[in-house]
């Protein structure tokens, strides 16, 4: 006979349409009835939706309920964690993830006791093809959702193998009829007759015969939902109602049942299909200045911060991994997917906006602090620049130096090369206060300039050098302005005329409008794009051009203007109301393969989208696009006529990647590479990718691409219309882009490695007197009575650069140690030096030894614990 089991949870957003404020208020109601429940009843179970951070709240507010929490965790009665949030699956690094994942199950055996080791991510909008693989290093096997599934397509049983693009997988359960199939409401539990025949019976049913099922996983809750007390009394009832016979379960439970069943079937792919729930297919782009501050964090945390960490380790500068800890957690309480989606109220971005804020600051304190204290600990002088490399690979090239001069006629002793990129200029300042040994003096401050100079420079692996300036006979290089509108180097020429950008390289290639801006109305919400009926997105049209040149770089710089219709009212009018919306696309050459180009876009109307076009002449439709430590390949699919009786969204050919997209083309591949950026599509010889798609509701109904109630719960009785004019996104706004082309066929490697160098960033500091608070902590941080004395060039390892490092950073389970996270993005296993695995131990995420590696297997990881 068919066996239900019956899981009682909540589910727990964080934020929504309301605050996380507000959901503590709510935890402080709802926990404690749980925890009130399972004491009183010993038969009772209960999940706390998979992610400790929410614990973390209410313990918070009610600490004497510790021991009680402990307690139930022990019995294995109340299930927490592995999240420390439940994080979004296909907006953030993958290293994001699993810090997610490393940070709450530490946390939760730390705090609470043994953290529920399930994959649990109940209402995500979709999941990479990646997720099995990163599920795998913190030893997960399994791994349950709602959103994505398509048995007819995908799959055809909701208990599946799910397998990574490499050799790991995950025991897959899905429930698609939502976390709430088997929610019990107050008249559910008075009318289980109806219940039974009208909503469970049918669900067991459906679950039962996709793939000939015995076992079925039915969860019971929902949002913010209270326990149903006394279940085992009410389940009985249930059974005699039933064709099918209901148990009371637990997740860890269940995920035994099925590592027990044979033959399951089995699959390789994202899961984005919108068959049985909306996965808002565009959501990649929506509020998108969070998603690109999102990137940037991510990038400061993982190249920035956490080498520096180690660094500062090595040369015994004292900084708490607390620090870095709740750095990650304020960046993680922004990735719940409500959160980073960005289908959000104003009042919840603004504390989105805010807790990034905080995040940075504390990046750049502990940035401050690290530098300062070894600068101090070298007894640097103002003429001598601090400047890191955070990459266990020898660096030789150009890094930017910040500085503070009293001139720019100023060089630098061992670059011939410095260019003075930005400048500010600080008026003298009379009567300023000093602080010396017998008190206070008064002086003249002169005036100074604060610099962004590019210098020639080597630096060892994972460590730093110092460079120093001295006074010269003539001011800093800047870049000289001409009337020119083509630039080119050994590689590339880049032409401007009659409005459009011509791109020739050294075989002979001609790609002709190379490089568009292009806009249409959008009349979705923050949950998805929606277009205007017969509305036919347009080009913005390229004005006038002009080049800049220094030694470092040739930027051709493109201008424009377009008159768009202010809002969605002027886009259907005859006579609309417009406003100018200005913008710019500067493309940079240097000696290197790239194309780097940044684009400018003063945005002042409302509810459009704008995406970058560019030409890529294949009209196969075929992309490869970069996820989280790997690459897949997309197709055109077409979208059915009679979609609307198979899907319950249009399944648009709207994709997600990660930092790059490439395109194959008469023996040569074009990639993009871009910062932040998460959302693309192929429309025939173009790919296009989505800058932004701004909206002034939360949810509305009966969208083109996506019929019926309004998502966001705004149709929903007792519910209204929620405006939300800060996704509208008004003001100036800024992305990174860059484009290679190179001869062959497409190199995964390759790709990889320049999409992890490109992101390299330059660190600097100097020791000056002039400007406190261009370093804030500067002002704060006393030198150290008994300096450690380090050397005056630093490396703490060096590897090849043909190894992809995914993370290095300080131990979380001990105290002198460091981890180096290796990735292997490409479909070739990946030979580990011997000298490497040497230096440490081979250990899993959690830092748990495991068997000794010599190789990176294809799609996958190898991280060390190293002293």
């Amino acid at each position: 006979m068919t066996k239900a089991h019956i899981v009682q949870h909540t589910h727990w957003d964080r934020e929504w349409y309301f605050t996380a404020e507000d959901a503590k208020v709510l935890s402080d109601q709802v926990f404690t009835e749980v925890l009130d429940e399972l004491t009183n009843n010993p038969h009772a179970n209960f999940c706390l939706d998979g992610q400790s951070s929410i614990v973390d709240e209410y313990v918070e507010i009610n600490p004497e309920k510790l021991p009680v929490i402990q307690k139930l965790v022990a019995e294995e009665r109340l299930f927490i964690g592995p999240w420390y949030a439940q994080t979004d699956a296909l907006l953030v690094d993958a290293e994001s993830i699993l810090r997610n994942l490393i940070i709450g199950i530490h946390d939760t055996a730390a705090k609470y006791g043994k953290p529920m080791m399930v994959g649990y991510l109940p209402d995500t909008f979709g999941f990479n093809a990646q997720l099995p693989t990163l599920l795998n290093q913190v030893g997960i096997d399994n791994f349950m959702c709602w959103r994505g599934l398509n048995f007819e397509k995908l799959v055809p049983s909701p208990y599946f193998i799910w397998k990574g693009l490499g050799e790991r997988s995950v025991y897959a359960m899905n429930f698609p009829f939502g976390y709430m199939t088997g929610l019990m409401t107050i008249e559910a539990q008075k009318n289980i007759s109806t219940f039974v025949k009208e909503k469970l019976d049918p669900a067991i049913g459906f679950l039962q015969d996709h793939g000939d099922n015995s076992t079925i996983l039915i969860p019971s809750g929902i949002d913010q939902k209270n326990m149903v007390r006394n279940l085992e009394k009410i389940v009985p009832q249930i059974n005699e109602a039933s064709k099918f016979e209901t148990v009371i379960s637990d997740y860890p439970a269940y995920v035994e049942q099925i590592r027990q069943k044979q033959n399951l079937p089995s699959y390789q792919g994202e899961l984005r299909e919108p068959v049985y729930s909306r996965v808002h297919r565009s959501i990649g782009s929506v509020r998108s200045q969070m998603k690109l501050d999102n990137f940037q964090l991510e990038q400061r945390i993982l190249r920035r911060i956490e080498p520096l960490m180690v660094i500062a380790q090595k040369n015994d500068i004292q900084v708490s991994n607390g620090l870095l800890k709740r750095l990650w957690k304020k960046t993680m309480e922004n990735q719940a997917h409500d959160s980073i989606g960005g289908c959000v109220s104003d009042n919840v971005a603004e504390d989105i906006i805010h807790r990034t804020k905080e995040a940075y600051e504390i990046a750049a304190g502990l940035e401050n602090l690290i530098a300062k204290r070894l600068a101090d600990s070298l007894e640097l002088t103002p003429q001598q620049v601090l400047i890191f490399n955070t990459d266990p690979v020898p660096f030789s090239g150009e890094k930017i130096v910040h500085i503070v001069s009293r001139t720019k006629n100023i060089r630098f002793k061992d670059s011939e090369k410095a260019v003075l990129i930005n400048e500010k200029y600080y008026p003298e300042r009379h009567n300023i206060k000093r602080l010396v040994a017998t008190g206070f003096e008064y002086i003249s401050e002169p005036a100074y300039y604060e610099l962004d100079i590019a210098i020639d420079v080597t630096i060892p692996g994972l460590g730093y050098t110092v460079v120093e300036f001295i006074d010269g006979d003539k001011t800093l290089e800047t870049a000289t302005i001409t009337e020119e509108t083509s630039i080119t180097n050994d590689l590339y020429t880049l032409a401007f005329e009659a409005g459009k950008v011509t791109l020739t390289t050294k075989t002979g290639r001609e790609i002709h409008d190379f490089i568009r801006l292009v806009d249409s109305g959008n009349n979705g919400d923050t949950y998805d794009f929606s277009p205007l009926a017969d509305e036919v997105e347009k080009a913005l049209q390229f004005e006038k051009a002009h080049v800049e040149k220094d030694s470092s770089k040739q930027s051709l710089i493109i201008e424009g203007s377009a008159d768009l219709p202010y809002d969605l009212d002027d886009r259907m009018a005859e006579n609309p109301k417009t406003k100018p919306v200005a913008f710019q696309v500067t493309l940079n050459l240097k000696a290197d393969a790239l194309i780097e180009g940044e684009i400018t876009l003063d945005n002042q109307v409302l509810s459009h989208r704008v995406r970058l076009q560019l030409q890529v002449d294949d009209l196969s439709g075929t992309t490869v696009a970069q996820i989280q430590n790997g690459f897949v390949t997309n197709k055109p699919d077409p979208v059915p006529a009679d979609w609307q009786e198979k899907y319950v969204e249009k399944p648009v050919d709207l994709h997600i990647f990660e930092k790059s997209l490439s395109v194959e083309y008469a023996g040569s591949t074009l990639t993009a590479f871009a910062d932040g950026l998460r959302e693309y599509e192929r429309i025939d010889d173009k790919l296009l990718i989505t800058l932004f798609a701004t909206t002034g509701q939360l949810g509305k109904p009966d969208l083109a691409w996506r019929p019926g109630r309004a998502s966001g719960d705004t149709t929903n009785e007792g519910h209204i219309m929620m405006p939300t004019p800060l996704a509208q996104e008004i003001g100036e706004r800024k992305f990174t882009f860059a484009v290679e082309i190179v001869e062959g066929t497409l190199d995964q490697h390759a790709i990889a490695k320049t999409a992890i160098a490109r992101l390299t960033p330059s660190i600097s500091y100097q020791k000056q007197e002039l400007n406190k608070f261009i370093n804030r902590l500067d002002n704060k941080i006393w030198p150290l009575q008994y300096p450690a004395k380090p050397q005056a060039t630093f490396s703490l390892l060096e590897i090849t650069d043909q190894m992809l490092v995914s993370a290095i950073y300080p131990a979380y389970s001990e105290v002198g140690s460091y981890v180096v996270r290796l990735a292997n993005p490409t479909d070739e296993p990946m030979k580990l030096p011997e000298e490497l695995l040497q230096k440490g131990r081979v250990v899993n995420a959690l830092e748990q030894e495991i068997t000794m590696q010599s190789e990176i297997a294809p799609f996958d990881y190898v991280t060390l614990l190293i002293k």
